[in-house]
């Protein structure tokens, strides 16, 4: 494994265990592991901020307007914004998806929130496993870049977000569908040419040295 891959998967865990912390803990990753995660990201880092402040936005306003008491994740990629966890009733369930279709920036909602019981801390623990081990999966490929993908677990269920051609989305499902524990792999990707990809990759290496 190369150093680049190493200090990639060192801050991909340490993003996993922060989804088995408080909300409230602040979570610091060293500067040269931040930076190898921005520049190897494949949104532009204003995008990055933007998506960011999209999940912070929604999540305020879903605990406002649905309550604390569901559980209900908000992850955005390039502003398509994606919900997964649990609510008791279809009520809680639209008037997420509707409150969040109205946070600034966002471009779409994909709502997958289940109308069932409140899964249990045990479950969340193995759900944060199955996203470690898929990420690492995705690091030890060869042919992907792993910080293209953004990758979310509820229930067994990965999905999994970026921007990608459709080699790489192919592969990638490929990969999660094989890790242990992975009951299912939806793919909610912005797929891209392998031209844009050239285009994108070349933009970034042309960026100046922080």
């Amino acid at each position: 494994m190369t150093p680049m891959k190493r200090l990639v998967l060192a801050a991909l865990a340490a993003t996993s265990l922060a989804a088995t912390l408080s909300a409230c803990a602040p979570i610091i990753l060293g500067g040269a592991a931040m930076t190898a995660l921005v520049v190897t990201d494949r949104r532009t880092s204003g995008t990055q901020l933007e998506d960011e402040g999209i999940e912070l936005r929604a999540s305020n306003r879903i605990r406002d307007t649905v309550g604390g008491s569901m559980h209900i994740n908000v992850n955005s990629y390039n502003r398509q914004v994606l919900l997964t966890g649990e609510v008791t009733d279809t009520v809680a369930r639209q008037t997420a998806e509707d409150v969040v279709a109205r946070v600034e920036n966002v471009r779409s909602v994909v709502n997958e929130i289940a109308v069932v019981p409140l899964s249990t801390l045990s479950q969340r623990s193995a759900d944060t496993l199955i996203t470690g081990k898929v990420r690492a999966s995705l690091v030890d490929a060869r042919d992907l870049s792993a910080n293209a993908f953004r990758v979310v677990t509820e229930r067994g269920t990965v999905y999994l977000m970026g921007r990608v051609t459709a080699r790489e989305a192919d592969r990638a499902t490929q990969i999660a569908r094989n890790v242990s524990g992975v009951t299912r792999v939806i793919r909610i990707f912005e797929v891209i040419s392998e031209d844009e990809l050239v285009r994108i990759s070349n933009a970034r290496a042309a960026q100046p040295a922080r």
